[in-house]
This record gives structure tokens, sequence and C-alpha cells, in this order.
């Protein structure tokens, strides 16, 4: 269940002046700012950014760009994007880093549905002129770059048909891989980057049952590589992607330093989705409320907005 606390009746034209206002003359209503986007869905914003263009001939992303600064304006720029548009960026930007981020990567491909990826690749090659494949390709080498590029471009079913021969077997073939130390093996690519997701489930399941161990806790050893990471990762998100997350965010606070950027892409990515059952998650593990362990590690009006997107009220 998603966090966001959105009106079911809003005016964009309204919303749009308002936001006009805070950005007008000597510095900007920052809490008008998060009064109204925090508390609008994705539809919403659009109607706000249309409305906003057509009233002023601006661009209201541009025009809050200019206005707001550091990890707020990063947060903010993320959350009014289409959702489409937002993996698209948070994509190019990995990708783009000295050392590409791959559980990001990953987060994309493993998480969405198959629709939802594709539209993501499209918006993609809109926004940059080249394909997430191609620039993904382009940035990586070896194991990595074959397992992330199978990744991006597969279109799973997403049925929920099983095959529980298959699953026996494919269960074996990972078995076998992780005790040859043979992670790399084309088969795991090609198993965990073309099954469905209810498929591989079963597989999982039946690993863990003729194992007695996780696959996930069964391919981490204390020499674990960065390919073997990835592919931790990659289960990880296929197989409890609320679990995943509510990891994320755990290290990201309590980390020396605390890690805005994955703070704030977790937040806003499932804000609309599945945050409120994180949040539960979080809770769980941590005996704290994320909502309290974010305000303790953040600070300013990019503390209020994460904390108004988690499902606080002022």
């Amino acid at each position: 269940m998603a966090t966001l606390i959105a009106p079911g009746h809003f005016s964009p034209n309204e919303d749009a002046e308002a936001l006009h206002k805070a950005c007008k003359g000597w510095g900007t209503d920052e809490k008008a700012v998060i009064s109204i986007l925090a508390h609008r869905n994705a539809a919403q914003r659009y109607e706000i950014r249309l409305a906003y263009e057509g009233l002023y001939r601006e661009d209201l992303i541009k025009r809050l760009e200019s206005e707001l600064s550091g990890d707020f304006e990063k947060a903010v720029y993320r959350w009014i994007l289409d959702p489409t548009d937002r993996y698209a960026v948070l994509a190019h930007v990995a990708i783009k880093k000295s050392e590409t981020d791959y559980n990001v990567i990953v987060e994309i491909s493993c998480t969405l549905s198959p629709e939802e990826l594709l539209a993501v690749r499209r918006a993609y090659q809109l926004r940059y002129k080249h394909s997430l494949e191609e620039d993904l390709a382009a940035h990586t080498t070896g194991d990595i770059r074959k397992l992330l590029v199978a990744l991006v471009t597969t279109y799973r079913y997403d049925g929920g048909e099983i095959n529980a021969k298959v699953a026996k077997s494919e269960a074996d073939i990972l078995h076998d891989a992780i005790k040859d130390k043979a992670f790399n093996h084309e088969e795991v690519i090609r198993i965990l980057s073309t099954r469905s997701k209810t498929q591989l489930m079963a597989t999982f399941n039946r690993y863990r049952d003729d194992h007695g161990i996780s696959i996930s806790k069964n391919l981490l050893d204390d020499g674990a590589d960065d390919f073997q990471k990835a592919l931790h990762v990659v289960i990880r998100c296929l197989n409890d992607p609320k679990k995943y997350f509510e990891k994320v965010l755990r290290q990201a606070i309590k980390r020396a330093g605390t890690d805005e950027d994955a703070l704030t892409r977790v937040i806003v990515t499932r804000a609309e989705r599945d945050l409120k059952d994180i949040k539960e998650l979080y809770y769980k593990k941590n005996s704290v409320h994320l909502e309290h362990a974010v305000a303790k590690e953040t600070s300013g009006d990019y503390k209020a907005f994460l904390v108004t997107l988690l499902g606080q009220e002022d």
C-alpha cells in the first residue's frame, strides 16, 4: 500500500498559481511547495505541470530546479517527473557514475512489470537519444554487462502459471552452479533474466525445500565478488522486493553519513506503490518508525518533504 496522502478532488490551476506564487520574488516558499506536491499523485502532478505551462509559458520542473537546491531539489525533481521518466533518469545517473551502480539497474529491471520496463526503455531513448541497453553495455564489461543487458532487455511472461518440473530442474541447475562457483554460467543468467516472476518464486522455493537453505543466503560467501553481489540483488528484487527495499533504507540510514541518494530513491519511487508495507517491515526489523529514523538523519525542507511522502501529516 502507498503512503502518499492525496486529495480526491483538486484544481490543477489553483495548484499551479500557488506554486508560481511560492517561487516569485525574493526567496522561495518551500513549505508551500511541499504542501502541494507531496500531496499529489502522478496523474495530478502531470496536470499541474500542464496547467503551469499553460498559465505561465514556463516549465514547472525547470522553475523548481532553479529555485530549490541540494537534496531537497533532487528529491522534488525526481518526485515531480512522470514515473517512467523518473526511472529513466535514475538509470542514466546510475550508468554514468564512475562505477555503474548496478543495484539501481537491477531494481528497475526486476521490480517493474514487463510493460513498465518497456515504457522506461522508451522514455530513456526519448530523453537521451540512446537506448538504455546501449549505454549500459558501453559502461559495463564482462559478466556484469551480460547480466544487466539481459535483465533490461527482457520481456517476462507476467501470468501466474507455474511448471513444477521446470522449477525442479532449474533449482538443480542453480544449485550446481553455486556449488561449483560457476556463478557466471550462461544458464544462471538465462533463468534469472527470462523466467516469469511466478515461475522463479517456485524455483526459489524448490531450491530451499531441496537444499535446506535459501538461494540468496547460499549465494553470498565471505569472498563474494561484484557479480555474486549483483546476482544476490537480482534474486532479492525478484523474490521479495519489499524486504529488499527495507534493507536499502536501513543501510542508507545506518551507514556513517546518510546515503541520501538511496533514501530519496526508495521513498520517491515507492510512495505511490508499497511504502506503507515497507514501513511496517522497517519497524519490525528495527523497532523504530521509518519516519522517525528519516527525521533524525535528515534536516530542513528535505526532511519535511520525505516525512510527508512517508505519510506523516504536519
